[in-house]
């Protein structure tokens, strides 16, 4: 009851990539980056574990950005053609790479990181890839011509990896899918992106998640979000649409948001993923702010569905308030489940 997880990046060492940033480039020489990556990853692991986190992830330690690192296997993506455009509904320009053709997988993509993390934790394992939208939204199509059919192509190619990763011991495989809380895009949601969702997590065997955020705390995001009124209701959109799905569990933000928490009401039969850390500061909450949160979710979603977590990935922030934030969500949540007698 009441287990803690993370939306899934921890910051990088400073060894390994320039701390502070998105995309922050590698700081060792090829020849020693994988071991390097894999030292990250049992770091990650150990403070997750310390900090008494349930569920824990690799960290992301070994990709530079969550929607590119899997984009690194794929035939079909030019990624030495990089154009700009508007992405996340022109929230922010990005240079992005282009597709060429056929997207395929040329094999495995993140399997051995699967196999390192499993073989160094007895915890149950999440790993993060990203959602078939939030992958269309970030490149430039010169071949499809077609967000859907692109998408469904990348729900194929997410359920060939899913698949192996489960076979490697994944307890639960979470989407990330920031695309779908952009207002230009709901309809492209209820059209066709819950269905790539479901094809993309098909067959697994394992627990599947996603995220739906409000974005890292980065000033793009978080200017946005102080245009979008005095409460958010993206979600009011989208949760009848997961309610209804086969996915198993959706990760939102809470804390520090202006989401009114009556719309957990809406994903009755799913676990839940409350955001109970604030990415978008440095300031480390106390338990009892973090028991709070978890205290008003309660009253829209059930203890055992109730999964304390963070509102997005903490990659921008230093190491050291990071696992602060990991050791106030554990303690936060044991405070609630002390009150509920389990």
């Amino acid at each position: 009851m009441l287990e803690t997880t993370i939306a899934g990046s921890l910051p990088k060492p400073p060894w390994l990539a320039k701390p502070g940033m998105l995309w922050a480039p590698w700081l060792l020489p090829p020849e020693l980056l994988a071991e390097g990556q894999r030292d990250a990853v049992l770091l990650a692991l150990r403070d997750q574990e310390e900090a008494g986190i349930d569920v824990v992830t690799d960290g992301e330690q070994s990709r530079q950005h969550f929607v590119h690192g899997f984009l690194e296997k794929i035939e079909g993506i030019d990624r030495s053609a990089r154009v700009t455009i508007g992405i996340r509904g022109d929230r922010y320009q990005a240079e992005v790479p282009v597709v060429r053709g056929p997207v395929r997988r040329r094999g495995p993509i993140h399997g051995e990181e699967v196999r390192f993390a499993r073989a160094h934790t007895t915890r149950r394992l999440k790993f993060t890839v990203p959602g078939p939208m939030t992958i269309v939204d970030t490149l430039a199509d010169e071949h499809y011509r077609s967000r859907e059919r692109l998408a469904m192509e990348f729900a194929r190619i997410i359920n060939e990896e899913a698949r192996e990763l489960a076979a490697l011991g994944l307890d639960v495989l979470q989407l990330d899918e920031p695309a779908f809380n952009v207002d230009a895009y709901l309809g492209d949601v209820k059209a066709w992106g819950i269905a790539a969702l479901e094809r993309a997590t098909e067959g697994l065997g394992i627990r599947t998640a996603v995220h739906i955020c409000y974005g890292y705390g980065i000033k793009a995001n978080i200017e946005w979000k102080q245009s979008l009124g005095s409460e958010w209701r993206q979600y009011e959109q989208t949760f009848p649409l997961l309610a209804r799905s086969r996915i198993d569990q959706v990760s939102l933000e809470c804390a520090s948001s202006r989401v009114p928490l009556s719309l957990l009401r809406l994903l009755e039969g799913k676990d839940v993923l409350v955001g109970a850390i604030d990415v978008a500061t440095e300031a480390v909450e106390t338990p009892e702010e973090v028991a709070g949160t978890i205290r008003k979710a309660l009253s829209f979603v059930p203890p055992e569905r109730l999964y304390p977590c963070t509102n997005c990935g903490m990659v921008p922030l230093p190491r050291d308030v990071a696992r602060g934030k990991l050791r106030a969500l554990a303690l936060g949540a044991a405070l609630v489940r002390a009150e509920l007698g389990a």
